[in-house]
């Protein structure tokens, strides 16, 4: 029979001490990343699997996660995150887990204080929270009240300085940025002006992600030298009905319009507009997988669409909250799914709920 692989054994394979294999498999901290990557490999190595007695006990308890993320509206981007989190609880079925959900309105930064406010005063009773960050400040303000009271935190969609999550899954933003630039600058007339959709938020401050997307697009820009004027195009999510006026107005400023980018999921918008107008000669490159995203692809009036794999990031985030609730197993903080350009051919094949690790 083979014998079983102890602490002290991976400590003496990996070349670290054991209280440090403790640290890392408790994700304590205080251990150099030279050394967590140096026990992890022994880890994979060993196929190390935790102590089954423990684990037992841990089954026959109940955890509480709260889950903090802007509104999850049927058929937008933060929905399918929630979907990818249903799915990983129903993998882990025989795990009893108590959900809280406490969404907030991404476009208003005072309704992000009130819930994190109120997430804050009862996080003590919670083993864990998954946080979908939008403002940093707010962010940030939160996490530590978090960290004043020893409870793990994980971030989806996109991770934050000056926190320390458990771990974080997300697309690259920065990336994602550079390529929405890479992509609408091949395909618009030489010397058109380019639009930028952004939203008009509540508390004028931008989601870090747009900030991440924003300086990637600009790099690409300048890197090549590409001459292309960006004009700001703004809607309101908070008041629908005033987009189709910002719209009209932008257009009537702006003549020499080539192209659209949005650096945001509601990219759909601009595509109703243009196909209610019958307008079809200006290109459009748009972000996430949305309901109303894909059927503009569909029906030709986005010609890109990127897809960060939302549903991915969110059974990702539980399962590992989970594993390591549960079962103390090592956890690796940075986490980044892949980034997927759809076209109208292609978006029939795009697998939404691709859940393997």
């Amino acid at each position: 029979m083979q014998r079983k692989i102890r602490i002290k054994d991976i400590a003496a394979m990996s070349g670290v001490s054991a209280g440090t294999v403790d640290r890392i498999l408790h994700n304590r901290g205080n251990v150099s990343e030279e050394a967590r990557m140096a026990v992890e490999e022994v880890l994979k190595r060993v196929s190390y699997k935790p102590n089954i007695h423990v684990s037992g006990l841990s089954l026959k308890r109940k955890y509480r996660a709260i889950i903090t993320t802007p509104d999850a509206l049927e058929g937008e981007y933060w929905e399918s995150i929630h979907s990818g989190i249903r799915h990983a609880l129903e993998e882990f079925e025989n795990i009893r887990v108590e959900c809280q959900v406490h969404t907030y309105n991404q476009y208003d930064i005072y309704s992000c204080r009130e819930v994190y406010g109120r997430i804050g005063g009862m996080a003590s009773d919670a083993d864990a929270v998954i946080i979908g960050p939008t403002f940093k400040k707010e962010t940030v303000r939160l996490c530590r009240r978090l960290g004043d009271k020893g409870i793990p935190y994980l971030f989806v969609d996109s991770p934050l300085e000056e926190t320390t999550p458990l771990s974080f899954f997300t697309s690259d933003h920065y990336v994602c940025g550079y390529l929405l630039a890479r992509l609408i600058t091949s395909i618009t007339p030489p010397g058109s002006d380019i639009g930028m959709l952004q939203a008009m938020r509540r508390g004028d401050e931008s989601a870090n992600t747009s900030v991440l997307r924003k300086q990637g697009f600009d790099d690409y820009l300048a890197e090549r030298k590409i001459p292309n004027a960006i004009r700001k195009m703004l809607f309101s999510a908070t008041e629908p009905e005033k987009s189709d006026d910002l719209l009209a107005q932008f257009f009537r400023t702006y003549r020499n319009i080539g192209g659209v980018v949005a650096l945001n999921s509601r990219g759909g918008i601009v595509a109703d507009y243009f196909s209610r107008n019958g307008i079809s000669d200006i290109k459009l490159v748009c972000l996430d997988l949305t309901a109303t995203n894909a059927q503009g692809l569909q029906n030709g009036s986005i010609d890109f669409l990127i897809g960060q794999e939302p549903e991915h990031q969110g059974f990702l985030a539980m399962k590992t909250l989970i594993e390591y609730l549960v079962y103390r197993k090592p956890v690796r903080v940075e986490n980044y799914t892949q980034l997927d350009i759809l076209t109208r051919e292609t978006v029939g094949y795009y697998n939404r709920f691709n859940f393997a690790p």
